[in-house]
């Protein structure tokens, strides 16, 4: 049974990746942004995964899975920050639409 090729795994993440930012770029729901951006997040782990099985190393194996253990603790700081802020705006305006949004803007 062969292992399947870095170049598939690259292929999937980078899929992953066009998907995401698609989402963002098209959406409008802050909710879906979040989980676009969660969707490039996890290419980049799969990225990072499918070049650390590469190595010979077994250091150098560890640290692709530390990077992705990093990158899941930011993931999670960034959904609970944005999830926060999601809630304060519906309450102040009673909408999330994007759009709608111009608390920053002069």
């Amino acid at each position: 049974m062969d292992a399947v090729p870095i170049s598939w795994y690259l292929m999937l993440s980078a899929f992953m990746f066009a998907m995401g930012v698609t989402g963002v770029v098209i959406r409008r729901n802050p909710i879906v942004i979040f989980m676009c951006i969660e969707l490039m997040l996890n290419a980049a782990n799969l990225a990072f995964l499918a070049f650390a099985r590469q190595q010979a190393q077994l250091g150098v194996q560890v640290a692709g899975q530390v990077f992705v253990i990093l990158v899941m603790a930011v993931a999670a700081a960034e959904v609970a920050i944005g999830l926060g802020i999601i809630v304060a705006i519906y309450r102040l305006r009673d909408t999330i639409n994007v759009d709608e949004m111009n608390l920053l803007k002069f």
